[in-house]
């Protein structure tokens, strides 16, 4: 039976599982959905072959989900995943999103799977400051109004979280990015043995939308 994180590689899954553990949660596994859509509805998509590289940095065994990331269809390869990795305890980065936290909820409810979402309902300012003060997390999409390419590549960091308040008064953007606003990447976190530095990327703009794409990267001492 194993102890697993849904885990993105963005900053709600990592924060959640930083408290999980400071919970006293021992986490065996870190699986990570690889959707082919990058549209899709539950899961992140840039940078997610990186999620190897924060495994290793946390020494903690990691495997890869594979999925078309089709609405709804996506589900019955997560409850795969789940099974296939006799998961008893499931912690996820779920915020607000009762899409995610329902069907989620669902699939663990029917499988016997203890779910702890440790972030459900955060304020949005706490878990930002927290992130600022403590973890090296950066921008890796944008997708909405108040969000500029570029932003892409840049680190969580007070300026960016007044940047974020501006884009939430005037646009009325989820400062967490719940709508799809925006997606991010861990470089470093407290539970980290090694940070990660980026070496070689790319950014692929599309209108007001861009991805930030980590092409090189490496690990390196503390």
């Amino acid at each position: 039976m194993t102890n697993a994180c849904l885990f993105s590689g963005g900053k709600d899954s990592t924060l959640a599982l930083h408290k999980a553990v400071a919970l006293g949660a021992e986490i065996d596994l870190l699986i990570t959905m690889r959707s082919a859509n990058r549209e899709s509805y539950m899961f992140h998509y840039p940078n997610v072959d990186m999620t190897k590289m924060q495994a290793e940095a946390l020494g903690t065994r990691h495997v890869f989900a594979d999925t078309e990331g089709k609405k709804e269809e996506e589900l019955g390869d997560l409850e795969k995943a789940l099974v296939d990795n006799d998961v008893k305890l499931l912690v996820t980065g779920a915020t607000y999103s009762r899409y995610q936290a329902d069907r989620i909820n669902e699939i663990t409810s029917r499988l016997g799977i203890e779910h702890i979402a440790p972030l459900w309902h955060i304020d949005p300012l706490d878990e930002l400051n927290e992130l600022a003060s403590r973890y090296n997390v950066i921008l890796t999409s944008v997708s909405a109004e108040g969000l500029e390419t570029s932003l892409l590549g840049e680190r969580i960091d007070s300026g960016m979280i007044e940047h974020l308040k501006v884009a939430n008064r005037k646009h009325g953007i989820n400062m967490l990015f719940e709508g799809g606003e925006a997606e991010t990447f861990v470089l470093d976190a407290p539970l980290f043995k090694k940070s990660i530095t980026v070496e070689s990327s790319r950014i692929e703009v599309s209108g007001t939308n861009g991805i930030f794409y980590i092409e090189k990267a490496k690990l390196t001492a503390k």
